[in-house]
């Protein structure tokens, strides 16, 4: 088991995956990573990632770089777990470029609702935590789960009626959903 991540690991590995991936393209960082990155959490587990494109040489990357930084990293996102939001990408934060590569916050909503889903106590303090950073407001996530409720099916993981109360609990405070 590698060591836990800080901010500063996540930058040093943003610019190493910069030096050593040979192609362009947008890497999202997701989870913990954003929350380190935002300073609501000290440290996380491991760094979720999603390349769009994948660019030339990023596995062979993350191969060298997970041992030489002492860092799990894992390639996943919300999309992976609820449906994709629409316009997601038009909504992820720019953080650095390095290189050739472009890096993200992947979109908070999308972030949020896959943690209301999950519903751990961890994940409902990071929702609570952009929240309060007004990385999100709580009437356009309601309208963005209302968007993609009906996709739900394609999750059979997802028991629709329990999230969609979990996500009418956190919005209902500020009056943003029944």
């Amino acid at each position: 088991m590698r060591s836990q991540a800080s901010a500063e690991k996540i930058t040093a590995l943003m610019e190493a995956l910069g030096r050593e991936v040979t192609g362009s393209g947008r890497i999202y960082l997701t989870g913990g990573a954003t929350a380190l990155l935002h300073g609501w959490r000290n440290s996380t587990v491991d760094v979720d990632l999603k390349a769009d494109p994948e660019p030339t040489g990023w596995f062979e990357a993350i191969a060298t770089l997970k041992d030489n930084l002492d860092v799990n990293i894992e390639l996943a996102a919300p999309d992976q777990f609820i449906p994709a939001l629409p316009g997601w990408k038009d909504r992820s934060r720019h953080i650095a470029q390095h290189g050739r590569l472009e890096f993200y916050h992947y979109d908070f909503y999308s972030q949020a609702l896959a943690k209301l889903e999950r519903g751990h106590a961890r994940d409902l303090a990071d929702v609570q935590a952009m929240l309060e950073r007004q990385l999100i407001a709580p009437a356009q996530l309601w309208e963005l789960f209302l968007a993609v409720e009906p996709l739900l099916i394609r999750f059979p993981g997802i028991t629709a009626s329990l999230f969609r109360e979990s996500v009418a609990h956190f919005c209902a405070r500020d009056g943003a959903a029944p």
